[in-house]
């Protein structure tokens, strides 16, 4: 019976051993084994999708407005060569002054001078971008020759051509035909431009509409010459010669007394002023510019002011 015991004992000893194995067994196989996780099909609110470059962002190369610079870079400097007729010296300077607010980077070079003189320089090759002469005899010429740029050519300015006197008036004089009478009789002294400049080539207009030879004048010891308006001008204003022919403009800026306005027809046609960019300019383009401006209503103000019409 005792021995029956011991047998029972030993056998439940084994089977408890045999259940701590199993349940010890089991234990281990849980912990290294990955148990299945279903999805979320929600997902979480703290983690947004990465947000994606806009094209600006991802090229350097392209900056947004706010990232360029304000001002644009000033443009290079631009010296622009005018050579223009003795009778514009005062209305250009002037103008030169508004086109600095107007184009700031451009610097005005002026050659004052008869139109036959400048015309002659650009010939023999002096640097120049825009020529404005005083009569059309000239720019047509440098046009036959190819100094033209094309399409540029424009009729800017009408002038008149005016008979001045002395102070005081020494003389008497009041009109042309007056001048006439007077030149006739050998009583008077004039003053006139040469042959190769324009106020000189319609006073020889004027001279031939009243039937009078120029040589026999000029032998006879009753006209004086300058080699541009402005001489002549000068000899007035001096009172070195009782009377001049000149334009209607520099007798206002120097201010002489008119007497007397040539009409289109004793001048041989109108007074007009031809102006072109020369096909020799460095920068076509900012001749240009400075040309047109001379078209607009401050620039035509300042002409206007002096006795220039536009045409």
């Amino acid at each position: 019976m005792k021995k029956g015991k011991t047998l029972i004992m030993k056998t439940l000893a084994i089977l408890a051993a045999l259940v701590m194995a199993l349940s010890l067994a089991a234990c281990g196989d849980g912990a290294s084994t990955d148990t299945p996780v279903s999805p979320d099909p929600t997902p979480a609110a703290s983690s947004p999708p990465p947000a994606q470059s806009s094209p600006a962002q991802s090229s350097p190369a392209q900056a947004s407005p706010a990232q360029q610079p304000s001002d644009a870079p000033p443009p290079d400097p631009v010296e622009i060569i005018v050579f223009a007729a003795a009778s514009m010296t005062d209305t250009l300077l002037e103008i030169e002054e508004l086109y600095k607010g107007v184009a700031p980077h451009v610097s005005l070079v002026f050659n004052f001078d008869s139109s036959g003189t400048l015309k002659t320089q650009i010939e023999e090759g002096a640097p120049v971008d825009v020529f404005i002469s005083a009569a059309q005899r000239q720019m047509n010429e440098l046009g036959e020759l190819g100094f033209i740029e094309d399409g540029t050519r424009i009729n800017i300015l009408e002038n008149k051509v005016a008979l001045v006197v002395a102070p005081g008036n020494p003389k008497g004089i009041t009109s042309f035909d007056g001048l006439v009478t007077a030149l006739q009789g050998g009583d008077i002294l004039m003053a006139m431009g040469n042959s190769d400049v324009p106020v000189g080539q319609y006073t020889i207009e004027i001279l031939k509409y009243f039937d009078l030879d120029e040589d026999a004048l000029a032998r006879s010891g009753v006209i004086t010459y300058g080699s541009n308006v402005r001489e002549v001008t000068t000899q007035v204003t001096e009172a070195s010669v009782d009377v001049g022919i000149v334009y209607a403009t520099d007798a206002f800026s120097t201010g002489l007394q008119v007497v007397d306005t040539a009409t289109a027809a004793m001048c041989g046609g109108q007074v007009i002023y031809p102006a072109a960019v020369m096909n020799v300019s460095e920068d076509v383009e900012a001749a240009q510019a400075f040309l047109d401006y001379l078209l607009t209503p401050p620039a035509m103000a300042v002409f206007e002011g002096v006795g220039f019409s536009p045409v």
